[in-house]
């Protein structure tokens, strides 16, 4: 059985800064409100304000500037890198990436992919986990899910990996057509099986590229959802100071 673990204050916290900086509320090159301003905005802790502030600035979105503040960066680089990942999860030929999948079978939607599919909370998808490893080490964690229907009686739903990529797979043996993607990046708390899939400490937040796949009438026919460690990124900028 799936269970949906609310993220702590801090995290929700910074999922909400974050929103705002990609919506321009929160401009780069500006400061964010102050700790005292937060607290009473939010009607959170100082050490949960502080908490979230110092996981945006590990993640790239801020930076300390001595004697002016917090400043907004913006969207990291490593957060659009992300975002091709979440494109790359639907062409990958699983049988040629280095991993392995972990989960097949059919689960109970998870209520953060039952909206982006349009089903009920009670409903069954099938579901697909592969856990792709460098050296040994697991970098990304990618679960998709389906309509049970849509899968029923194919390939995906077999335990063997795929030769081909996922889209592909769909276009050819479904005469469906996948028209856009919509991605969504967020940082969130992994449960419990995903942190031991991917050897995460306690505490260690994952980035989340939830890729939604739509046909033509925007009807979502695939989410996936990729998981990266978020003590294993690494940020790297430069940039003139005049």
């Amino acid at each position: 059985m799936a269970y949906e673990v609310e993220a702590p204050k801090y995290v929700r916290l910074a999922q909400t800064i974050q929103r705002r900086i990609e919506d321009g509320t929160y401009a780069p090159g500006t400061r964010v409100p102050s700790e005292n301003q937060l607290v009473q905005s939010f009607g959170m802790s100082r050490p949960t304000v502080v908490r979230a502030l110092e996981l945006l600035k590990r993640d790239g979105w801020l930076e300390s500037r001595q004697g002016y503040g917090t400043i907004v960066r913006g969207r990291p680089a490593v957060v659009e890198n992300k975002d091709r990942r979440g494109l790359e999860a639907l062409a990958r030929d699983e049988s040629r990436t280095p991993g392995r999948l972990v989960d097949v079978g059919e689960v109970a939607v998870p209520t953060r992919v039952a909206s982006a599919l349009g089903l009920p909370r009670t409903a069954k998808v099938a579901m697909r986990r592969f856990l792709v490893e460098e050296d040994g080490e697991a970098v990304e964690l990618v679960s998709s899910y389906f309509p049970a229907g849509l899968v029923q009686g194919t390939e995906l739903t077999s335990g063997d990996p795929l030769t081909t990529g996922v889209r592909a797979y769909l276009e050819a043996r479904k005469k469906v057509r996948l028209d856009h993607v919509t991605e969504r990046v967020s940082a969130r708390l992994p449960d419990s099986a995903e942190a031991e899939l991917m050897g995460l400490p306690d505490g260690v937040p994952v980035l989340s590229v939830l890729v939604i796949a739509c046909d033509a009438s925007g009807q979502a026919l695939q989410v996936s959802e990729v998981l990266l460690p978020a003590d294993r990124q690494e940020l790297e900028d430069t940039y003139r100071l005049h």
